[in-house]
């Protein structure tokens, strides 16, 4: 029997996902299967069909064929899948006019398992202030803000899209060496994967 419902010994299970754009075939009845606890890297070129995936997996978009994350259809229980599933992708959009310590108090407030000690503990390392305002910080400033916010939440799934880009080299070996100590070891482990268009810095993740 082909059919993957009920399957819980995958973080995520795909069988004959396909995905078209009118004439353009972007997914052509791919499987695959990520067990728990893995660090998996989705590489490819431009219109290879990272980013179709990408929808796919968390529910962005319709596709043929047949996938579960965490247990769940993506299609059908997007709502549900997403209390453990982070995803941080390759842009950083946060309101110009809030405060580092409002964004913390936001993520607070409406996420159930935000850490705020870690989401602190993380800002500990950069030039970030309380008071200070995305309005007055760096493309890269926001970059730090919005992955200390993301990463402070404990998920069973982390997804990442370029999610370094205008970050310096120091502080990009920084967050990966974060992610490792604090993301992946753990008594339950986490899983994640990372979406790169390029080979680039591949191994600061494997």
């Amino acid at each position: 029997m082909s059919s993957i419902t009920n399957t819980i010994n995958s973080v995520i299970s795909a069988r004959g996902v396909s995905k078209q754009y009118g004439r353009q075939r972007v997914l052509d009845d791919i499987s695959f299967e990520i067990a728990p606890g893995r660090i998996v890297g989705l590489i490819g070129p431009n219109g290879s069909g990272k980013t179709s995936t990408l929808k796919a997996i968390l529910g962005l978009g319709n596709f043929d064929g047949e996938m579960q994350v965490l247990g769940l259809d993506p299609r059908t229980q997007r709502d549900a899948l997403m209390n453990d599933v982070c995803f941080i992708a390759d842009v950083a959009i946060l309101p110009r006019w809030i405060k580092v310590k409002q964004a913390i108090d936001f993520i607070a407030g409406v996420h159930p398992k935000f850490n705020r000690t870690k989401a602190e503990k993380y800002l500990a390392n950069t030039k970030l202030t309380p008071d200070m305002k995305v309005r007055s910080m760096s493309k890269g400033m926001i970059v730090q803000l919005h992955l200390a916010l993301i990463m402070a939440i404990d998920a069973k799934l982390l997804v990442l899209d370029e999610p370094t880009l205008g970050l310096d080299i120091l502080y990009r070996k920084q967050f990966y060496q974060n992610l490792l100590e604090d993301f992946l070891m753990k008594t339950k482990p986490s899983s994640l994967l990372r979406i790169r268009w390029k080979k680039l810095s591949i191994f600061s993740v494997t």
